[in-house]
């Protein structure tokens, strides 16, 4: 059996702050490495405000890299984002208003293709059944009804042209 070696709040701010170097981390991922690191809560409170005080942690500038990384690169939706930035525990005050700077185009754009491509690898038995389909697909994505609607919509136009 291997005996873990409590670290010191000076080991951790070390490996934290060389991990903050790398990328962006919130506030929670920081004591939770702290936590399974064996650091007092009092070494945690200390090593987290000098992470602050000298912004190798800031849950503003996380929550806007995670939000672009995820819709832009994961293809994510707002739901989804929303959800993952909770369990992260960034505060609402923070996520709310970035993911509002996000344009409806934005999912938009990610979303239009998605559905396109899922419809063509879709098996169902009437129009109805493929529509329930996709907007459940999209729904798990975590987009909202409002999007996904003006792409269903979209979809149904763009098969009467074809």
């Amino acid at each position: 059996m291997l005996i873990k070696k409590e670290m010191t709040g000076q080991q951790a701010y070390q490996k934290l702050t060389d991990l903050c170097a790398r990328s962006e981390h919130c506030q929670q991922e920081m004591i939770e490495k702290m936590r399974q690191w064996g650091v007092s809560k009092e070494e945690q409170a200390e090593v987290m405000d000098r992470l602050i005080a000298e912004r190798y942690v800031d849950d503003e500038r996380f929550a806007r890299a995670f939000i672009y990384d995820k819709i832009r690169y994961n293809k994510w939706g707002r739901s989804k984002v929303e959800q993952a930035l909770w369990m992260k525990r960034i505060d609402d005050s923070i996520s709310k208003p970035l993911l509002d700077e996000v344009d409806d185009e934005e999912y938009l754009k990610i979303l239009r293709p998605m559905l396109k491509q899922k419809r063509k690898s879709t098996k169902a038995d009437s129009e109805y059944e493929l529509t329930m389909k996709l907007i459940k697909y999209a729904m798990s994505r975590g987009f909202t009804m409002d999007i996904i609607k003006q792409c269903i919509e979209v979809e149904d136009e763009d098969e009467f042209l074809d």
